[in-house]
């Protein structure tokens, strides 16, 4: 799998927040990542290219990390953590901290389930389980396509490997308007039984076939002992037979299993008038992944910055928030939180012996003085439904960043982010909206109190984007910059601006 991005466009001063249009990038960056594997990979391959070193979270950081270093770690696949170690970083000095941005690499999709096989009057369909909320009617008659992680057997041991079908494979039928005159005025469905994806007719054999399967399963071991029932007799030999051929395997007797999820098949695209409008699936949160790291890349060419920096930046992004992010990985983990306490432990100055690591770790001190920016899409007001919106807070595609506030704390914006942030965006020349949700409406929230409540003081944040949780969201390429901005930002001030708000 080969992922190249252009994120070497210098920045003009004269104009910061407008000077790089990232549209074309952003829309390559979608389509190469359908699933958070995919994401994991297309960021690791931005890092590496700006000469990030990968670490292995099982081995020690003593004398693998030093001042102005940049790395990354990853764990299950799916979320990862990138850090640049600042020249003066010390963790015992009273100007050393931790400046965070956090993003999920998750949204609502279709996952197939551990036994997919179906069928129904004729046609061979697959099971799926509803992962995150959804507007699910979206989903239907659309073109779905399959990806994710498929483990194979590959010399004596099992192997992870992405596989990304990209075809139009599968749909889910809506009923005809002459059945049912009532689906424009209230259209209700059965998630069993109603959404269920095809993918093929069945055919009928010639001869009454002998096994549980299709002819091409000729030369695997029936009699073999399984724990659970084969991948052949869970899923439909027809789409195993393409995950070999796409994995170039020799049989599916490789496959042991697979994480795989169904995603629209439609490209993301550039739309509008003037191009202005991002057209995609996983807007939420995928924006905040890219802007994130392409901060973070585009950061590391700052030299003379991160030379005399006494802090550590750090750009983490984390798999299942859809979905409570309490598993391994999640932004709920211990995934971060270990990460920055062993940082703690990190002198990072080549100058000492380096057999001499620190024996006390100042991690309680280190996140007490630190920040964490999370940042997900925001709510943008949508013309048609602008009623559901306050009145005061209406934020617009293409106008700027979004605080986003709220007094049950299902944000973690107060006073003191507020005017940290705004400091940060006055100098870096970006526009920021206010939005705040009505009363008479619920609020959905964000990783924001979770990583507030383990690791110290945090803002939430995001791009504002039309038809959240959609099939097909929609943003603003401008944003994208604005966002960029004040990341890199926020990342190259963080280590002066830290006292500048007194509590």
């Amino acid at each position: 799998m080969v992922t190249t991005f252009r994120l070497n466009k210098k920045m003009s001063s004269e104009n910061i927040n407008t000077a790089v249009n990232y549209g074309d990038d952003f829309v390559q960056f979608l389509n190469q990542s359908p699933t958070p594997f995919h994401a994991i990979h297309s960021m690791s391959q931005i890092l590496e290219n700006k000469g990030f070193k990968k670490l292995d979270e099982t081995l020690p950081f003593h004398g693998n990390v030093e001042a102005n270093g940049k790395y990354y770690i990853t764990r299950n696949g799916s979320s990862i953590v990138s850090f640049i170690v600042g020249g003066k970083w010390n963790p015992t000095s009273k100007e050393s901290s931790f400046s965070i941005v956090g993003s999920h690499t998750d949204s609502p999709v279709l996952k197939l389930k551990p036994v997919s096989k179906v069928s129904k009057e004729g046609f061979k369909q697959i099971a799926i389980e509803l992962y995150g909320g959804g507007i699910w009617h979206t989903w239907f008659d659309q073109p779905l396509s399959c990806a994710g992680r498929v483990f194979v057997h590959e010399d004596g041991k099992i192997k992870s490997k992405l596989i990304n079908l990209n075809i139009p494979l599968f749909k889910i039928p809506t009923l005809a308007i002459h059945f049912d005159r009532e689906q424009n005025t209230s259209f209700k469905f059965d998630k069993e039984g109603k959404f269920v994806p095809f993918f093929t007719k069945e055919s009928k054999p010639k001869v009454k076939a002998t096994k549980s399967c299709c002819d091409s399963d000729e030369g695997m071991d029936f009699d073999a002992f399984q724990s659970i029932k084969s991948m052949v007799e869970r899923h439909h030999v027809e789409i195993l037979d393409l995950i070999k051929d796409d994995l170039k395997l020799k049989s599916i007797e490789e496959i042991d299993d697979f994480e795989l999820i169904l995603y629209p098949n439609q490209p993301s695209t550039l739309g509008g008038l003037k191009k202005e409008f991002v057209f995609s699936a996983r807007l939420d949160n995928l924006t905040s992944c890219f802007t994130s790291i392409t901060a973070m890349s585009e950061m590391a060419d700052n030299k003379e910055s991160i030379a005399n920096d006494h802090t550590i930046r750090i750009s983490a992004s984390f798999d299942y928030e859809e979905v409570g992010s309490a598993q391994n990985g999640g932004a709920d983990s211990n995934f971060l939180p270990n990460i920055m306490e062993r940082l703690s432990f990190v002198y990072a100055d080549s100058k000492r012996d380096l057999n001499e690591p620190l024996l006390k770790s100042y991690e309680k001190e280190l996140f007490a003085k630190s920040f964490i920016v999370s940042s997900d899409v925001a709510h943008g007001v949508n013309p048609n439904y602008s009623e559901w919106y306050e009145n005061n807070h209406k934020p617009h595609l293409g106008e700027g960043v979004v605080l986003k506030i709220n007094a049950n704390q299902r944000y973690t914006t107060n006073g003191y982010g507020m005017a940290l942030i705004k400091k940060v965006a006055k100098d870096a020349h970006v526009p920021l909206q206010l939005f705040v949700v009505r009363n008479a409406a619920p609020c959905g929230s964000t990783i924001g109190p979770m990583l507030a409540q383990r690791i110290g003081k945090a803002l939430d944040l995001g791009n504002a984007i039309l038809s959240m949780h959609s099939i097909n969201e929609t943003g603003h390429v401008d944003d994208l910059g604005h966002q960029i901005n004040l990341f890199k930002g926020f990342w190259e001030s963080y280590d002066s601006l830290q006292d500048l708000v007194q509590l």
